[in-house]
């Protein structure tokens, strides 16, 4: 045979087709939404997915407010953080992140599902997150998507 019967295709920035779409975090699991989350917009769930290229749809989050944790995560859990100074390490509980803005708890779980380079902190600004059910994105005519 000479020929091959098939191409494999590859994605660039010229030839992705980028839509939006909506998710419920209502009564949702945070590592479960998350995870889904970050395949959308990595671009997984499409055929012509490319490592290498933002080839991911633009994710709308809402009631971001009303997400779960199983167990005794919102006390029991602790993020922790530096300050770049000697003793500064600091912890903190999603009960305390909540407090202060529910959807960072959400941001915080699909920004350690991307990948850690270039592409990954431009895959995050993909994602918009809000606390209640109003977004400001409908000119986009997003599509609602039930994980």
């Amino acid at each position: 045979m000479d020929t091959l019967s098939y191409k494999t295709i590859s994605a660039n920035s010229a030839t992705v087709e980028k839509g939006w779409i909506v998710v419920n975090a209502e009564s949702a699991v945070l590592g479960r939404l998350a995870s889904e989350v970050a395949k959308i917009i990595k671009g997984k769930n499409k055929a012509s997915y490319t490592p290498h290229v933002d080839c991911g749809d633009n994710v709308i989050v809402i009631n971001a407010d009303k997400i779960r944790l199983t167990g005794k995560k919102w006390t029991d859990k602790v993020y922790l953080s530096h300050t770049g100074h000697p003793g500064g390490q600091r912890a903190t509980t999603p009960r305390q992140i909540r407090e202060k803005s529910a959807s960072k708890i959400v941001e915080m779980a699909v920004r350690g599902m991307l990948p850690k380079n270039r592409l990954g902190r431009k895959l995050f600004h993909n994602l918009y997150v809000y606390n209640g059910a109003e977004h400001p994105h409908a000119a986009q005519q997003p599509k609602e998507v039930k994980l």
